[in-house]
């Protein structure tokens, strides 16, 4: 079976001069197509990204992320499992590289990250009725992690990460709740179409992203976005999901900060209730 490259390069003269271009562009630097959201090549290429996806459709493949994946696979190099890391390195290199990477993604973001847009997802988490974390994969780890946190502020909280069951949920809100959705890529379509629902329902979706330019954006009031250099489509992300979780402490102290005495309380009779948990 011929790479994913050739099967381009053998596919151009049977393809719309829109489609054309998204190749080219995939052709001319495969590497970026690995690291891009859909919305960013469609930009790269001068064209849109319903194209985008009958460019893959016509290659035979299902969508998007398996183009993703099939380069990835296809380019003969072990960055894109993770970082600048190669087979070569030692135990102390490996080490030094990850949590350099992580280092600097939590850097970046507390550099890039609009404290306006931080101010606003407290009101909002603070004001409501109740609140509904989202997320699949690695980001439903920090989805989870999110509704650990703040139902014991006593909002009312849920974390699901089942599709069906996030669209049911999302459509039963109402203008007093809010939907916190995590994606690292932001154009799973599953949480799009969840967070669309949400906002048709009349919830306030908050997104915490890895791409400041992603699908799921247009389906947010609120985005909060990672910034890491992290090519991992062959494993979980790491390095954006460490910031992730690192907003979500933020986003949990701020609103707990709000009521600091009814904070106190509640989180002491928490902890007072799992005394007789331990040894």
């Amino acid at each position: 079976m011929a790479d994913t490259l050739t099967l381009i390069r053998e596919s151009l003269e049977t393809l719309r001069k829109s489609e054309k271009k998204v190749a080219i562009c995939v052709l001319g630097d495969p590497a970026a197509a690995i690291n891009s959201s859909i919305t960013e090549l469609a930009e790269r290429a001068g064209t849109s990204e319903p194209t985008v996806i009958r460019f893959c459709r016509k290659l035979g493949l299902g969508g998007y992320m398996e183009l993703r994946l099939n380069l990835a696979r296809d380019l003969p190099t072990a960055q894109y499992i993770f970082e600048n890391i190669s087979d070569g390195d030692s135990l102390a290199g490996i080490t030094g590289k990850i949590l350099n990477a992580h280092r600097e993604a939590i850097g970046n973001t507390l550099t890039r990250l609009s404290l306006d847009d931080l101010e606003v997802a407290v009101k909002a988490l603070k004001a409501a009725r109740r609140i509904e974390f989202y997320g699949f994969g690695g980001s439903a780890i920090v989805a989870r992690d999110a509704y650990h946190k703040f139902f014991r502020l006593g909002i009312p909280c849920a974390a699901h990460d089942d599709s069906h069951m996030q669209v049911m949920s999302a459509a039963l809100l109402g203008s007093d709740d809010v939907v916190v959705v995590v994606s690292h890529t932001g154009s799973t379509k599953d949480i799009i179409d969840s967070a669309r629902v949400a906002r048709k329902a009349g919830a306030k979706v908050i997104g915490i992203i890895g791409s400041e330019n992603s699908p799921l954006l247009k389906e947010c009031d609120i985005s909060l976005s990672v910034f890491s250099q992290e090519a991992a489509l062959r494993l979980a992300p790491m390095t954006s999901r460490l910031v992730q979780l690192a907003i979500v402490d933020v986003l949990f102290v701020a609103v707990a900060m709000e009521n600091f005495d009814g904070t106190k309380e509640r989180l002491d009779r928490v902890k007072r209730s799992l005394v007789d948990k331990r040894y």
